[in-house]
C-alpha cells in the first residue's frame, strides 16, 4: 500500500565515518553549551548587578590566594577560608537568581550528556551517549532510501475493508479497525522493552503501511529504527560476512541492538542455510536483550511453520503478539477506484 525503496544499497555506512561524524556532534553540543552558559552569565550581569559584585569578590580572594602561596604564607588556612568564602558567594548567588524568578542552577554548565560532560568519554572509555550516537548515525544512513513520511496512521483508510467479511463471516472493517488501533497505540507508548509483534496476511492489506507508520512515529519520538525487507539485510549481512563488502560495516550488530528493528516481507528470502542461521540469530539475540522486533508476512501459521524451522517459529508464536490482516488486495480495489472514475 505504500511506495518505498529497499534501504540497503552499495553504500553502506561506513562506522569510521559515523564515529568522526558523532564525534563532531558532540563538539557541537559541548561548544554550544558553552556558548549557552555565557549568554546565562550575560543576562544575570546585566539583570542582576549584585552577582557581579559577588564573583568580583570570588576573584578577588582567588588572587589573594595565589600571592599567600607565591609569598610562602599558610596556605592551608587560608585554602579553607576561601572554600568557605566561594561557598558562601555560590549560596548568595543561588538566593539571587532564585529571588528573580530563575532557576538555582542557571549560571552552571548545562550538557546535552552530564556523565561525559559531551566529550563522548567517560573514565577513558566510550561513553555511552557516543555509542548510541554511532548507531542512531548508521541506522539512519540505512534507512536513507525508506519513505517513512508517506506512510502515517491518518492517512491509512479503513474504507477499503468495508462490506468485506472474513473467511469465519466476520467484518473485514472491525478487525482491520482493532488492527489500526493496536499500532497506533504501540506507537504511541513504544519503548526499547516493548513487545515484539508479527503482521500476517495476504498481499496488499496494509501490513507494510503500518510497519512504515509505526516506524515514522517512534522515529520521530527519538528512539532508533532500523526498516527493510528481510531479504536486503541478509543480503547485507552476507556481503559483509564473506568479506564482499567494501569498509568496516557491522550491520547485523546495528540490527542486534536498533531500539525497534522491522523485517518486512519475511518469506520472501531464498532459502539457504546462512538465512535461515542468520534470521534466527536475529530474532533470539533481541529476544534475549529484550529488544521488540516488527516481522510482517504474507505466509500464515501453517505456511511459516513449513518454511522455517522449529528453533524459529516456537520464539515467534511464544513471544510475538500475532494480529491478522484481512480483506482484499487494497491496491487492486484502487486500481479499480481509478479506472471506474476515468469510465465515468
Amino acid at each position: 500500500m505504500c511506495p518505498h525503496q529497499p534501504a540497503l544499497t552499495k553504500g553502506v555506512p561506513n562506522e569510521r565515518r559515523n564515529l568522526e561524524h558523532a564525534l563532531r556532534i558532540i563538539s557541537t553540543r559541548r561548544n554550544s553549551a558553552r556558548t549557552q552558559q555565557e549568554e546565562r552569565i550575560q543576562e544575570i550581569e546585566t539583570r542582576i548587578p549584585e552577582v557581579v559584585e559577588i564573583n568580583r569578590q570570588l576573584f578577588r580572594t582567588s588572587r589573594n590566594l595565589l600571592e599567600i602561596i607565591r609569598d610562602g604564607g599558610n596556605v592551608s588556612e587560608q585554602v579553607e577560608s576561601l572554600r568557605r568564602q566561594n561557598q558562601q558567594g555560590q549560596a548568595m548567588i543561588r538566593t539571587l537568581l532564585e529571588q528573580h524568578g530563575y532557576p538555582a542552577d542557571y549560571l552552571e554548565l548545562h550538557y546535552t550528556c552530564e556523565k561525559c560532560q559531551d566529550t563522548g568519554f567517560f573514565q577513558g572509555k566510550t561513553c555511552s551517549c557516543l555509542t548510541e550516537l554511532v548507531a542512531k548515525l548508521s541506522a539512519e544512513k540505512l534507512n536513507q532510501s525508506v519513505r517513512f513520511e508517506q506512510c502515517s496512521f491518518e492517512n491509512f483508510s479503513l474504507d477499503y475493508y468495508k462490506g468485506l467479511h472474513t473467511e469465519n463471516g466476520g467484518s473485514c472493517y472491525n478487525a482491520m479497525e482493532r488492527v489500526l488501533y493496536f499500532c497506533r497505540e504501540y506507537a504511541r507508548h513504544f519503548t526499547p522493552e516493548s513487545p515484539s509483534i508479527l503482521l500476517f496476511g495476504k498481499t496488499g492489506l496494509g501490513k507494510t503501511h503500518l510497519s512504515l507508520a509505526i516506524a515514522n512515529q517512534v522515529l520521530r519520538r527519538g528512539y532508533s529504527v532500523l526498516y527493510d525487507s528481510v531479504i536486503n539485510f541478509l543480503r547485507q549481512v552476507e556481503r559483509e560476512h564473506f568479506g564482499r563488502a567494501s569498509g568496516d560495516d557491522d550491520t547485523l550488530e546495528l540490527l542486534l541492538s536498533c531500539d525497534l528493528l522491522i523485517l518486512d516481507d519475511l518469506g520472501t528470502e531464498f532459502h539457504s542455510q546462512f538465512y535461515q542461521s542468520t534470521i534466527y540469530n536475529i530474532i533470539n539475540t533481541r529476544m534475549n536483550r529484550n529488544r521488540p522486533t516488527i516481522i510482517s508476512t504474507n505466509l500464515n501459521y501453517d505456511e511459516i511453520s513449513h518454511q522455517y524451522d522449529e528453533r524459529i517459529t516456537s520464539r515467534i508464536y511464544t513471544n510475538y503478539n500475532c494480529y491478522q490482516f484481512v480483506g482484499q488486495d487494497v491496491r487492486v480495489l484502487k486500481r479499480q477506484q481509478q479506472l471506474q472514475h476515468g469510465n465515468g
